[in-house]
């Protein structure tokens, strides 16, 4: 019979290599497979006296990718990212694609004029500038008291 010496570092050892393993058929070795997963769009609604001013955060995308549907009452927004990369290196071409939808509806609090609505997209950013109704604002309502 043979004597082994015990060694807890190779226990150790064995544990963290199973861990790895397991992470890395979790994780994607490319961290830009993550980007595939749709996401929602993060937003930002501000209110002044005369409007609603929308701001929401599309990067990577064209102003023709987007879909903006104002009603009276909320905002529409939907789009698609596409994403293709294409390079040659030797003889040998390597393309990639990640494709991802996304659709948002964000309810208003105030009514708004949605003929009058203007947008601006620039560097990622859409800025929608939702004016409010005027009779919204100028609405006046009298109570009478009736005394017993």
């Amino acid at each position: 019979m043979r004597l082994v010496r015990y060694n807890p570092s190779n226990e150790f050892q064995s544990l963290e290599r199973s861990f790895n393993r397991l992470f890395d058929d979790l994780i994607p070795v490319n961290f830009r497979e993550l980007t595939n997963f749709t996401k929602t769009p993060a937003a930002e609604l501000t209110e002044t006296d005369d409007a609603l001013h929308l701001k929401l955060e599309v990067p990577g995308m064209e102003a023709k990718d987007l879909d903006i549907q104002v009603m009276e009452d909320s905002v529409s927004i939907s789009g698609e990212r596409k994403s293709e990369t294409k390079t040659e290196d030797d003889g040998n071409t390597r393309s990639e694609f990640s494709y991802g939808k996304f659709y948002r509806v964000i309810p208003l609090n105030t009514r708004i004029q949605n003929t009058k609505v203007t947008a601006e997209y620039k560097d990622g950013i859409l800025n929608l500038t939702l004016p409010k109704t005027t009779e919204e604002k100028n609405k006046v309502v009298r109570v009478n008291l009736e005394q017993n």
